[in-house]
């Protein structure tokens, strides 16, 4: 039930962070992959990774469209579509620049709809197909200084249940990933800040930041067989943070 061994895998941001120890996963577990992002880290993990790598700014629809057209031919179709590239941007909220809040949202939640429009289309074809996208603990919390984040990524937790809604009758599964606090560069300021760091280990029964390796197990799991009956799900990895 959970093997993945051949299965077309696009990926968004799978060349650093949480995206590579997703990617890492998948690629372990047999699937092929095409890897779009924007990082300078994208060659180097490609090739560690034995998969195909795209360079594209989401930021816009037609560099969206033209990347996932480009992952498309080089797989030649797509089982399975992982929706991880994301931004942050923190400043107090009335603070907060309106160009930092459109560029945050263009790219965690528009691009996110946009992808997950274009690969529902092919799936939809074929009657068949697995999205997963990348939420957060912000998806159920506001967090501080990052009201923009917040809002994308609540974006996409129920934009994730509305595309469920209306695709698990087709045989497409859509489901969302909400990691935790990971030891990621995304996280770097909070780490490094001693006493939102000691307040947020306080919470986590896990007694520990997450790490990318944390998340494989589970985007492996949503792109196989074993949760054919699994949709429109927002599944935590966050060491029983919400739990606490």
């Amino acid at each position: 039930m959970f093997d993945i061994t051949g299965k077309r895998v696009i990926m968004t941001g799978g060349a650093i962070g949480l995206g590579f120890g997703m990617a890492t996963a998948i690629r372990q577990a047999g699937a092929q992959l095409a890897i779009i992002d924007i990082s300078t880290q994208l060659e180097a993990a490609a090739e560690s990774l034995g998969a195909c790598g795209i360079r594209a700014d989401i930021s816009t629809h037609e560099a969206r469209v033209e990347a996932f057209q480009a992952a498309l031919a080089k797989l030649g179709g797509v089982d399975v579509f992982i929706n991880c590239a994301g931004i942050q941007r923190r400043h107090k909220s009335e603070e907060f620049p309106l160009e930092d809040w459109q560029i945050v949202l263009d790219v965690n939640l528009t691009a996110t709809f946009d992808f997950c429009q274009l690969a529902g289309n092919e799936m939809l074809k074929k009657g068949s197909g697995k999205i997963i996208n990348v939420a957060s603990m912000l998806s159920f919390f506001g967090g501080y200084t990052v009201p923009a984040y917040a809002a994308s990524k609540g974006g996409v937790a129920q934009m994730t249940k509305a595309l469920s809604n209306e695709w698990a009758s087709k045989g497409i599964n859509v489901n969302a990933i909400a990691p935790g606090y990971m030891a990621t560069e995304m996280n770097k300021k909070l780490i490094e800040d001693r006493d939102r760091n000691e307040k947020i280990l306080a919470r986590i029964p896990a007694g520990r930041w997450g790490t990318p390796e944390d998340v494989g197990g589970v985007v492996v799991f949503l792109s196989s067989a074993a949760s054919d009956y699994i949709s429109g799900a927002v599944i935590p990895v966050d060491g029983g943070y919400l739990g606490c």
